[in-house]
């Protein structure tokens, strides 16, 4: 049943792509331009189809009705037909809502359509082809929702498959033009699983503020109207209004009653309880935001939010934090919370005149609220107990498997966040992988009646909204396979199916590296200058990117030209433009500390052009995209952070500019230091060769003066050679020290390059190699400069016990991908013989002690216990039992813990092993529910620094 299941949630989720491809043309109402058997023409020869709803049907469903006359008349280029009362033609779309619609009700009454699973189930709705509906009509496409926002949402169903985008107004997506289109016979059905689904505008300011102000004036309900809509397009049906010096309901009172028109459902944030904004008691409020000091007048207070609340569809937030988003008390106060709680449901339960449990009401754990759940405070049976993650995508808290209440459990989750270790809220850091295993672990515990995202600005988070509202929508369509594919399907949702594999590569690889460490929380130190040449490799990830982003964008039509630098190439290119001005801030430190003046210079004027271009690229996306529309969006400053908060404004690095002498002088700097020769203490020494995966190292011979400098090498072992051996430097030169393997004795040698300049200065480097003796045949991943790297993918064996399986999440993580056991909510299972496990072939040059790094995603103990355990063993060891903790609570012993894991966005436990040399087994077992490995590297003495470690190392 299970599968069954999940094969008709994938067959959903196809419908619900663009315009389906010729082989899904017959599936139940999909959209063709091509038509099937039976098929009825929405749009024939340019001509659309006429809309019909019913007059006595929600406000909401006629305006949907009529968002759809306005998209076929986009989508053919001729103008719709809309009508509340006959048809004047032969064909018709007839939208209306169960009992409320007479039209709709007396056609699935004469005509005995099956509304099962439709009919009193929240916001389902049917889309079927009818055969003569009605006198005057021979055919017609029958939308019937069950409640409001069911018919709603078959409405904007239907316009997605046509190819309107959700992101049409917001992104400025064009609608394709169309000259005929069809759709198939059939009765599809969709409902949610998710009741409650929706986004959080916060930390509105400078960006979304600034906009605001600048487009509609303020707050109003003519701003809130583009965010309804597109919520509705997006299948949500919440809406946590923005709040920083924003009262939705005080700034502009027709707000609560157009969303409610709409269907969009309106709560309050974790910290504004009874439908009260927080700046409403700045407004109004009279005393402390006090309940033991001024409990009469936030009684009244709230009141007035019950009271205007009125019949408003709602959720009801309960509790209080304290004024300005903060602990409410020092300690944990269960009896004045409880106290709290009560009163307010004593006032709602007085101002409906209905039972509580008939007005949604939900109880947000959130920071050190959650301290009264772990404490046990008792909350009434029928509040939605609304779960948060820690800030930073990673879930703290989720109710036992199979617990169970009334109301229900949710979760409150951030693609956005103004707090420790740094704010975040510029551009899109969203994996959404990491999304959706955090999302599906929320459903597999039983949180799944309410979700909330936090997106800041909302704009540039289009991509993992759509992703999240999708996931609340139906989270079983989106296996592992589909969401590899998810990228793709929704960049052909925006730019068409032509170039959506590009596209899809594009948005993944963006993302992924910017989740690897949060833009604001990049420095000129992040990556290493010296070691695995890892700040180079992170510059050509980020160049090839901008490359393909502009080749795909020159391909694009020019009406895709406003969509794509909003969605694609301002993401791809200013992110990739700030990390290369860090990387070139870095340079220029380094190079000043070594002496390499002019190449110091050359990083800091690379580093100033930087610094201008990011600003040159957000008033290209203010200014010149789509005539001005977004005016203010990328003003939020990401360059110059000293602490948590944002700077006021972005501020450049501070840069060193060296004087260059006249005169040539030599230097040499190595490989894997920081220093430079002549100078520096102690001989130049480079990291060990081998013939495995350390074949080459790099000298640099760098120029102190700006006379042209000539040097040459020499170098007394014939099996070491230098490339190229001598010639003239103006600034730098990287040298390629290489070994030839065939002639090189078996053992441990030390070679030395000598370094002569046209100044008289000599520089001697030393060049250890080694060599291993040629026993057995290595099998695995082999040691290289005294370590191992191990992509978690690339295990030998993924054994299972029963009724769990190893799945691998694509593109999760800094480097490859994710991999964890699944079920989300398994069973705790200490190493064992049938124990879930992965095995690993490694190849050891030499016996000894050596340190297993396990680099996994963040994790945080979801059951409120010690942590979560993974076990690990080197050949036929007993397993060692680890345990990752770490803990967002200030002042909590694992919290320094907690700020490393978001800010690397990884947490590494280590272990040390006496292993044996030779071909061996390195076995990983998955013991707690929650574990997703990364990758693992084994490292004989010093680690070298680095940000995303070692390349993987070589298998054989």
């Amino acid at each position: 049943m299970t599968s069954l299941r999940a094969a008709l949630a994938a067959l959903t989720l196809l419908a619900s792509a663009q315009v389906h491809a010729a082989d899904d043309c017959a599936r139940p109402a999909a959209v063709c331009e091509r038509a099937v058997s039976g098929a009825l023409a929405l749009i024939d020869d340019g001509t659309p189809l006429g809309v019909l709803a019913d007059g006595h049907d929600f406000p909401g469903v006629v305006r949907a009705a009529r968002d759809l006359q306005g998209d076929l008349s986009a989508l053919s280029g001729h103008d719709a037909v809309f009508s509340t009362g006959a048809s004047t033609a032969r064909t018709a779309i007839i939208v209306g809502t169960l009992g409320h619609s007479p039209r709709v009700d007396r056609i699935v009454r004469e005509k005995r359509i099956d509304t099962r699973n439709v009919a009193g189930r929240w916001e389902a709705h049917l889309i079927q082809v009818v055969e003569r509906p009605e006198p005057g009509i021979d055919r017609a496409l029958l939308i019937a929702g069950a409640d409001k926002r069911g018919t709603v949402f078959g409405v904007y169903e239907l316009s997605r498959r046509m190819g309107v985008s959700p992101w049409t107004w917001w992104a400025d997506v064009p609608v394709p033009r169309r000259t005929s289109l069809h759709v198939a016979p059939g009765r599809f059905v969709d409902a949610p699983e998710a009741r409650y689904r929706g986004i959080f505008l916060n930390d509105e300011d400078p960006a979304l503020g600034g906009w605001i102000k600048a487009t509609y004036g303020g707050p109003n309900h003519q701003f809130y109207e583009r965010v309804f809509q597109l919520i509705l397009r997006l299948k949500g049906n919440y809406l946590w209004p923005a709040m920083w010096g924003r009262a939705f309901a005080d700034d502009d009172p027709r707000n609560p009653a157009l969303a409610d028109e709409y269907g969009v459902v309106i709560g309050t944030s974790h910290h504004e309880p009874m439908m009260r904004a927080h700046v409403e008691w700045e407004r109004h409020g009279k005393g402390p935001w006090d309940y033991t000091k001024n409990a009469d007048t936030l009684r009244a207070f709230w009141r007035e939010g019950i009271a205007r609340m009125g019949d408003h569809e709602s959720v009801v937030t309960l509790g209080m934090r304290g004024d300005g988003d903060e602990p409410m008390t020092q300690g944990t106060a269960i009896d004045l919370l409880q106290t709290i709680v009560r009163d307010q449901r004593n006032i709602l339960a007085e101002l409906t005149h209905k039972p509580l449990a008939k007005t949604p009401q939900v109880w947000a754990l959130y920071k050190e609220v959650q301290d009264y759940f772990d404490a046990g405070m008792q909350v009434p049976d029928d509040v939605t107990l609304l779960f948060a993650d820690d800030n930073w995508g990673n879930l703290r808290r989720l109710p036992k498997p199979g617990e169970t209440r009334g109301g229900g459990y949710g979760v409150y989750y951030h693609f956005d966040y103004v707090g420790g270790p740094r704010n975040y809220k510029w551009i899109n850091t969203v994996q959404i992988e990491r999304t959706w295993e955090q999302m599906q672990r929320a459903r597999a515990f039983g949180a799944d009646r309410l979700w909330i995202v936090n997106v800041g600005d909302l704009k540039p988070m289009e991509f993992p909204i759509s992703l999240f509202l999708d996931l609340a929508w139906r989270p079983e369509a989106i296996t592992p396979e589909r969401l590899q594919d998810y990228p793709a399907d929704w960049a052909a949702q925006q730019f068409g199916a032509e170039h959506a594999q590009e596209i899809g590569e594009l948005l993944t690889r963006y993302t992924q590296y910017n989740a690897r460490r949060k833009p604001e929380l990049l420095t000129p130190e992040t990556f290493s200058l010296v070691n695995f040449n890892e700040a180079q490799r992170v510059l050509a990830d980020w160049q090839s990117l901008v490359e393909q982003a502009k080749k795909v964008g020159a391909a694009l039509s020019a009406a895709y030209r406003d969509a794509y630098w909003q969605l694609v190439e301002y993401p791809v290119t200013a992110s990739a433009n700030l990390t290369a001005m860090y990387i070139a801030v870095g340079r220029n430190r380094l190079y000043a500390s070594q002496g390499r003046n002019a190449s110091a210079l050359a990083q800091a004027n690379l580093a100033t052009q930087l610094f201008e271009h990011d600003a040159e690229l957000a008033r290209v996306y203010e200014r010149d995209i789509a005539g001005g529309k977004w005016i203010h969006m990328m003003s939020q400053p990401r360059i110059g952070y000293t602490g948590w908060q944002q700077p006021e404004r972005n501020v450049m690095p501070q840069l060193t500019t060296p004087t260059v002498p006249a005169k040539a002088a030599l230097g040499v700097a190595v490989e894997g230091d920081t220093r430079a020769w002549p100078g520096a203490d102690g001989k130049a020494a480079l990291p060990t060769l081998d013939p495995i995966g350390a074949t080459a190292r790099g000298i640099i011979v760098f120029n102190r003066g700006s006379a042209p400098l000539r040097y040459t090498t020499t170098t007394k072992q014939p099996w070491l050679h230098v490339q190229p051996q001598s010639g003239t430097v103006a600034d730098e030169r990287t040298l390629q020290v290489t070994v030839d393997w065939d002639t090189v004795p078996v053992g441990e040698h030390e070679g030395t390059v000598t370094l002569r300049g046209s100044d008289g200065t000599q520089v001697a480097v030393r060049v250890p190699v080694s060599m291993p003796a040629p026993t057995v045949a290595p099998h695995g991943f082999v040691e290289s400069d005294g370590q191992i790297a191990i992509e978690a993918e690339h295990h030998a064996h993924a054994l299972s016990a029963p009724g769990m399986e190893w799945r691998t999440i694509p593109n999760l993580g800094r480097t490859l991908s994710g991999v964890t056991v699944w079920p989300e909510a398994a069973p705790t299972r200490l190493p064992d013989a049938g124990a879930s496990r992965l095995e690993y072939p490694i190849h050891l040059n030499r016996d000894g002690e050596v340190e297993v790094r396990v680099v996994t995603s963040p994790a945080l103990d979801l059951q409120h216990g010690d942590g979560l355990r993974y076990a690990v063993a080197i050949g036929d060891e007993a397993p060692q039992l680890i345990t990752v903790k770490a803990d967002p609570t200030p002042r909590h012993p694992d919290f320094p813990a907690w700020e490393r894991a978001v800010s690397d966005s990884v947490q590494v436990a280590t272990s040390r092993h006496r292993a044996r040399a030779g071909n061996q087994t390195l076995t990983l077992w998955a013991v707690d529910p929650g574990i997703v490995f990364q990758r693992i590297e084994i490292v004989r003495g010093t680690v070298r620094a680095s940000y995303l470690g070692p390349p993987e190392s070589p298998r054989r």
